[in-house]
Formats: structure tokens, C-alpha cells, sequence
């Protein structure tokens, strides 16, 4: 999580050609907190590439189901290969739901108030998606 206070003091102001008002000020320009997620940058930005790189594997598990049905290989063995493709992309889940509880809710945390109610029960509703699965 990566906050930052800003205040007012020195934010340019609108000066767009043909534009009459200002923009509504954002959290830098009122003096709140300022967090990656207001910048939108979500939790697992930095592990992209490699999240990137286990989707591709779990895409290659994918594959390997289509050519074992298209080659007939016996039932049990495509069931294998489902077994270990679902758990791979659980485990995936898994680490993408820890990476938005560090960030994204610590980040509303900060804030408090409805961004962190709202948080906790979007959380909540898709860990309650993922039990379902």
C-alpha cells in the first residue's frame, strides 16, 4: 500500500482553451490522502508479468485438455488434467484475492468511511464466489 499527502499549495489550475470551469478538485488538489488506488494502480501491479506468466501455464493446461478430447484419451486422464488446471487457477485466485486485501482494502482503510464498507463487502461477495466454485 503506497499513500501520499497532498495538499492544494501549488496545483495548477485549469487553463484548457475553451474551457470556463475548473475541473471538481481530486484528493490532491482537497488535501486528502492519496492512495495507489486513486492513481489506479491495483494491488497486484507490481507481480504483474509474473501473474502474466501462471495465466499463460494455466492457458498451456487449457490447451493440453482440448488435445487429449480431439485425441481421445480416456476419460480419467482428461479428469486429471481438469483437477489440476481448477486447483491451478484457485491457487491463482487465492493470490490475486490476498494481493487486493493488502492494497486495494488497506487502501480504503486509510480512508475510512464508506470506500472501506464498500471495500470489505466487495471482498466479501467474491470470496463468497470463489467458495461457490
Amino acid at each position: 500500500m503506497t499513500t501520499t499527502e497532498t495538499t492544494g499549495a501549488g496545483a495548477a489550475p485549469d487553463t484548457a482553451p475553451g474551457r470556463e470551469t475548473a475541473p471538481e478538485p481530486g484528493p490532491a488538489e482537497t488535501g486528502e490522502t492519496v492512495t495507489d488506488h486513486d492513481l489506479g494502480i491495483h494491488g497486484y501491479h507490481h507481480q504483474k508479468d509474473e501473474h502474466l506468466k501462471r495465466l499463460r501455464r494455466i492457458e498451456g493446461q487449457i490447451r493440453g485438455l482440448q488435445r487429449m478430447v480431439d485425441e481421445d484419451v480416456y476419460c480419467i486422464d482428461i479428469l486429471t488434467q481438469v483437477s489440476a488446471s481448477t486447483k491451478a487457477l484457485q491457487s491463482f485466485a487465492l493470490q490475486l484475492l490476498e494481493e487486493h486485501l493488502r492494497h486495494c482494502v488497506a487502501d480504503a482503510a486509510v480512508k475510512g468511511g464508506a470506500e472501506i464498507d464498500a471495500k470489505v463487502e466487495e471482498a466479501t461477495k467474491a470470496i463468497a464466489r470463489l467458495l461457490r466454485t
